[in-house]
């Protein structure tokens, strides 16, 4: 699970009224090349919440170089682009679990994949 997945991702349990943003609870961590594309990630930092990117980076120890917040000049700012597109889709979560803020309730994550399915009784 790449974390710009993660910071799209809530827990939809019945009764949850804060479900967002989810723990993530790593077991295994990898980093894979993606092509850098400036224009992509430049339209993507304005649909994404920055604090719940750092703060998903810091739980799997990626957040290296990471600013708190998003620079004004974002878009021109070639060198932090390239930091949010490593930490946003280089840094992917293969097995753990994601947990959900309110309930504690884990959805697994396997071979990179969240399992966001409710139990008959959660719906």
């Amino acid at each position: 699970m790449k974390l710009l997945t993660h910071n799209m991702l809530t827990s939809h349990v019945k009764g949850v009224k804060n479900g967002y943003p989810l723990k993530i609870l790593a077991r295994t961590v990898e980093v894979r090349n993606v092509e850098f594309n400036q224009d992509f990630i430049s339209r993507m930092m304005k649909r994404i919440e920055w604090r719940v990117v750092k703060e998903a980076a810091l739980s799997v120890g990626h957040a290296g170089g990471l600013p708190d917040a998003v620079p004004d000049d974002f878009e021109a700012n070639e060198d932090f682009l390239k930091k949010a597109h490593h930490v946003l889709l280089e840094v992917e979560v293969l097995e753990g679990d994601l947990q959900c803020p309110e309930t504690n309730r884990k959805f697994p994550i396997t071979s990179g994949i969240p399992n966001m399915l409710l139990n008959e009784d959660e719906v």
